[in-house]
């Protein structure tokens, strides 16, 4: 087994234990920023459009996570359809945490405790590189989307607005 490098997160493991290529974009995280995502984008200048946010959902009763631009919102009616289910709600953040592992403001989609269904909005794949939360706040991965639908089993659907 592969020992785990300084500064290695559950998602650069599993990134690496997959053979993905990705890229570690570090900034300085402000503790007082209200969008953890769109602090990203502007941190390392990159296009909101391109860096996307993990969020949770209960969906029917079961968590999902719906990952969606940082500068746009989760459509819970839409991801529910995706997932073939009746309604979706936010997920409490203690619960979200709880299953992947990770810390609010840096729940990354990959590398999380246990698997569960994904969705990711369509619009990522306009992107050659998308950039998604590293596994900590300050720590941002930029990785191709169809690697990111691979390593997560993710569903592409149309779920921002």
């Amino acid at each position: 087994m592969p020992k785990k490098k300084a500064g290695a997160t559950p998602a650069t493991v599993a990134l690496t234990r997959a053979g993905i290529a990705f890229t570690v974009h570090e900034y300085d995280h402000d503790p007082r920023a209200g969008s953890y995502g769109l602090e990203a984008a502007a941190a390392l200048g990159l296009d909101p459009a391109c860096v996307l946010k993990t969020l949770l959902a209960s969906v029917d009763g079961r968590l999902a996570v719906g990952i969606v631009p940082v500068a746009g919102h989760l459509d819970l009616k839409a991801l529910a359809r995706a997932l073939g289910a009746s309604r979706a709600a936010m997920a409490d953040v203690a619960d979200a945490e709880r299953a992947t592992g990770y810390v609010a403001g840096g729940i990354s989609p990959v590398g999380q405790k246990r698997s569960l269904p994904t969705v990711l909005d369509e619009s990522a794949l306009g992107f050659g590189t998308v950039y998604v939360s590293g596994g900590r706040r300050g720590l941002d991965l930029g990785l191709a989307p169809a690697d990111l639908v691979q390593v997560t089993g993710a569903r592409v659907a149309p779920i921002a607005r």
